[in-house]
């Protein structure tokens, strides 16, 4: 979006990872006061509705008519302006804002709450990952090394985690992955041959902007299919990644 290759409208404010202090209060709310401080999940939703009810927020059909969820600051997730501002206005307090306890020494691990860490460990979840498992993970941005933070935590036998940049791969292997650089080789080939075999879950962490073994030309499609080519038969996937029905094709990496 920052890009505008999405079909944003001028005037949004971005910003849905958002954590602050309770300022205002209105008629409505009656578990939340002045001074509190909370973060928000990502997205917006009513706590009312069929899918709200079943623990599936993010496809609350209360909040963004015609569409099943609603997000802060995100494009064609509703009318809600996002963080990247000095206030901002909380729809469904009671149920979407996350208390917290007083003080500031936890507030960096605190906002990882309001998007990453959950993402993570959603996409994990997604693949149907049991512990004891292998789980391959494309993409070592925030998002992907949450996820393989997770399979680290739930008990993985192995995580992999694919990328090309040094940084992101030292920092998953500090956490106790194994890097995997697809620029040295296919990575899909490294994965089975360092598991001794296919892995039984993959995340893609990547979305559509995933680039070829140059690391320099788009190629939207190449983490699905290597996902698929890298996981067992009965297996499964989950995909966090982002895939968009609009993107302006003049963008240059």
């Amino acid at each position: 979006m920052y890009q505008g290759r999405t079909a944003a409208q001028d005037g949004l404010v971005f910003g849905h990872e958002n954590m602050g202090i309770v300022e205002e209060i209105g008629s409505g709310v009656t578990l939340l006061k002045k001074g509190d401080r909370i973060v928000l999940p990502f997205n917006v939703a009513d706590g009312r509705c069929r899918n709200c009810e079943e623990g599936k927020t993010a496809f609350c059909t209360g909040v963004n008519p015609g569409f099943a969820g609603g997000a802060y600051g995100y494009v064609a997730m509703g009318p809600y302006q996002g963080g990247q501002a000095q206030y901002l206005r909380v729809p469904y307090a009671d149920f979407n804002a996350l208390l917290l306890p007083p003080g500031k020494e936890h507030e960096a691990d605190f906002a990882l709450l309001a998007d990453i860490f959950p993402t993570g460990w959603h996409g994990l979840q997604l693949s149907g990952f049991q512990p004891g498992e292998s789980v391959a993970v494309f993409g070592a941005g925030p998002v992907g090394l949450m996820a393989a933070y997770s399979g680290i935590l739930r008990g993985a036998s192995r995580v992999f985690v694919v990328d090309q940049v040094k940084e992101r791969l030292d920092a998953a292997k500090k956490m106790g992955a194994i890097p995997i650089n697809f620029r040295d080789s296919d990575p899909v080939e490294q994965i089975i041959k360092a598991n001794d075999g296919m892995v039984d879950r993959a995340v893609d962490a990547v979305g559509y902007q995933a680039v070829d073994k140059s690391g320099g030309k788009e190629q939207p499609n190449v983490v699905l299919d290597q996902l698929i080519m890298v996981t067992r038969a009965t297996g499964g996937l989950g995909i966090p990644g982002l895939y968009v029905p609009s993107v302006s094709s003049t963008f240059q990496p």
